[in-house]
């Protein structure tokens, strides 16, 4: 008895020193780590681009937290924001791209200068940034100088390269040792080596593309007419495409978030009048054209969590937006005030 007392005590006291390890006290959340972050693309005169921070268990919603943190407004355009471990990448397509700390939102350095023009989106390979850029308008509005810029420290600094694109790049996707870049205007696939970062092939597509997606194991690029969407899947080795289906819609826009079971929602344009339609990607079909309808949509989002659809409303571009949240019914949810011009969302929970 006395031996079993001893080796319940050693035991308790084993535990007691494990627990005050400090290698395995849990870090405090960051202000920002959990909740729903709203993109805020901003109006084009003031460039008042931001982020807006919504909490799940509270209701709280904080505006402009970039400006609140770093005490100084973030003065752009905002067009995509990119999360690579510790980092979120703040893109904005008024020419600059700032670094910051994901969890309290603190910018550690930016990329910024001559050498970007109107930056879209980007993504990090190779401790490389790779920032997809439109290059300047010439005299005709289109963009015949169209780039990837690399930064040689995933914390921001100069451009180190600048790689010619088909036209105008949008999205990227690195798969094997490469790059996808959906160039918008040339309707292709451009493929960039990561390394020797060259372009080695283009592929044309159907459509203008818009984003990439996976779905069931498959890659597949989401594309679009004036008539109807593609999802085009892509293969993983040569990027070929390999099937495409297609779904005849009217007037549908970039605008997509992936649901449940190949299901998708897209926000489609009729003039001042918008709607989502549910599509099913998987069987080709439109499961309701008219899911939910509005005016004045401009982004889209779908949390696995509760299931609902997070609609941007930016109310004319006059003052703050709106985000409609809407349950599988199609029926409003709740609103929430967001920045001006919220146009796309980050789920963090």
């Amino acid at each position: 008895m006395k031996n079993l007392r001893f080796f319940g005590h050693l035991l308790a006291l084993s535990l007691f020193i494990y627990s005050c390890d400090g290698s395995k006290v849990e870090r405090p959340l960051g202000e920002y780590e959990k909740g729903l972050l709203i993109i805020n693309e901003g109006n084009f005169t003031p460039r008042d681009g931001d982020v807006s921070h919504y909490n799940f268990n509270t209701g709280e919603i904080q505006q402009n937290i970039f400006e609140k943190v770093n005490n100084r407004p973030f003065a752009g355009l905002v067009q995509d924001l990119i999360e690579y471990e510790d980092y979120f990448y703040l893109v904005a397509n008024t020419g600059k791209v700032e670094i910051i700390n994901k969890n309290t939102f603190e910018s550690l350095g930016s990329v910024e200068g001559e050498e970007l023009n109107i930056p879209r989106s980007a993504i990090i390979a190779d401790n490389k940034i790779y920032i997809a850029d439109w290059g300047p308008y010439n005299a005709s509005f289109s963009n015949p100088e169209s780039f990837i810029a690399i930064v040689s420290n995933v914390t921001g600094g100069v451009v180190s390269k600048k790689i010619e694109t088909s036209s105008r790049p949008e999205k990227l996707h690195r798969i094997n040792n490469d790059i996808l870049i959906a160039c918008t205007a040339a309707r292709k696939i451009d493929v960039l080596g990561i390394g020797d970062d060259a372009i080695s092939k283009s592929i044309e597509i159907p459509g203008t593309p818009a984003e990439f997606l996976e779905l069931d194991g498959k890659l597949l690029l989401f594309s679009r007419t004036s008539s109807s969407v593609f999802f085009h899947e892509i293969d993983k080795n040569d990027y070929s495409i390999v099937n495409t289906t297609e779904i005849n819609i009217p007037n549908p826009t970039s605008n997509l978030a992936s649901g449940e079971n190949g299901e998708a929602y897209i926000i489609t344009r009729d003039g001042s009048n918008n709607s989502i339609s549910k599509i099913s990607i998987t069987t080709g079909q439109i499961i309701n054209a008219n899911f939910f309808e509005g005016s004045g949509f401009y982004g889209i989002g779908y949390d696995k969590i509760d299931k609902y659809i997070y609609v941007a409303d930016n109310n004319g571009f006059q003052g703050s937006g709106t985000v409609i949240v809407v349950n599988q019914n199609g029926e409003e949810v709740k609103k929430i005030t967001s920045g001006a011009a919220p146009s796309g969302f980050v789920f963090k929970r």
